[in-house]
């Protein structure tokens, strides 16, 4: 080999040098808007995403659908009432979430695991927990996210009773006492099928799982309750009935807005708590939100970065 060539492959294995380049990377000097910015907008992204607001339209037929189907008994009661002039609203709005309790629960059904279960199925979760948020941060901005969901959900159908009732030239007094009754009836539902519906979502990072878990925890329930207190009605056990309610979640919202919101009973033969007994549905109320949200918070911890 002649020196010119050795020469030639001692310089092709000699190293490279190495050599900085500068491609731009500058730290961040503008605005840190800290937690509670990020608070506001996991909830905002989480309710618009019940909603299927910027997600693809297939992701909007089903929340939407439910909406209309909320609202339209609501537009054809308000028309019969207009129309046949009647002296009252044929339904109580505190009745009315209660007796479209199945479109509620396939919303929580469908909603709830969209918003929990893909974070955990696709391990994202972490990613939250970086700086700024915290765990209690992301529980409370999706519990509050679910709870203004069903709220809207609920709420809207009320409005829309309470605006024919006017219109109807009803008594204004009565129905803005009943409005607001219904309002504070379908708030607590809410919070109670958020909590309730969150909790079980997020036991598994399978969204139909969770589809399937969430409508079996609320029909099994109500089933459950409502065939016992029918027995129990048969067999002239009345005196149990009101305490039987007190095991489905529906049932527990039932009898706190019979005890305290004037509202009719859906409980067999009418056997609805009394004020004694509606202490108690409260106290059950409250514990299971704040159940439901002392599960999540535990549950969250478990998730490591």
């Amino acid at each position: 080999m002649s020196p010119e060539t050795r020469s030639g492959t001692k310089a092709a294995a000699a190293p490279a040098a190495d050599v900085i380049h500068n491609i731009g990377y500058r730290n961040y000097d503008g605005p840190r808007l800290g937690r509670a910015y990020a608070r506001r907008s996991l909830f905002s992204q989480s309710l618009r995403g019940a909603y299927g607001l910027g997600r693809s339209a297939k992701s909007k037929v089903l929340p939407m659908i439910l909406l209309a189907v909320m609202c339209a008994p609501a537009v054809i009661l308000v028309a019969v009432t207009i129309t046949t002039q009647q002296e009252k609203l044929p339904v109580q709005y505190t009745r009315y979430a209660v007796l479209l309790q199945g479109v509620i629960g396939l919303f929580l059904a469908a909603q709830a695991p969209q918003s929990v279960s893909r974070d955990l199925r696709y391990k994202s979760v972490p990613l939250y927990f970086s700086r700024p948020i915290e765990r209690v941060d992301y529980v409370v901005a999706k519990f509050a996210a679910m709870a203004s969901a069903l709220f809207m959900l609920t709420g809207v159908p009320l409005v829309i009773l309470y605006i024919g009732a006017l219109l109807a030239k009803l008594d204004f007094v009565d129905q803005t006492k009943g409005f607001a009754q219904g309002i504070v009836s379908v708030a607590l539902l809410s919070l109670l099928f958020a909590g309730i519906g969150l909790v079980v979502a997020a036991l598994t990072p399978r969204r139909g799982f969770g589809v399937a878990a969430v409508i079996a925890v609320l029909t099994i329930s109500y089933g459950a309750v409502s065939t016992i207190q029918g027995i129990a009605d048969t067999q002239g056990s009345t005196d149990v009935i009101p305490w039987l309610g007190l095991f489905s979640p529906i049932t527990v919202i039932d009898g706190v807005q019979t005890a305290f919101l004037s509202a009719s009973s859906s409980f067999p033969g009418g056997y609805g708590p009394s004020a004694g007994q509606g202490v108690v549905y409260v106290i059950v109320l409250l514990g299971l939100i704040a159940g439901a949200y002392g599960l999540l918070m535990r549950r969250y911890r478990k998730v490591g970065l």
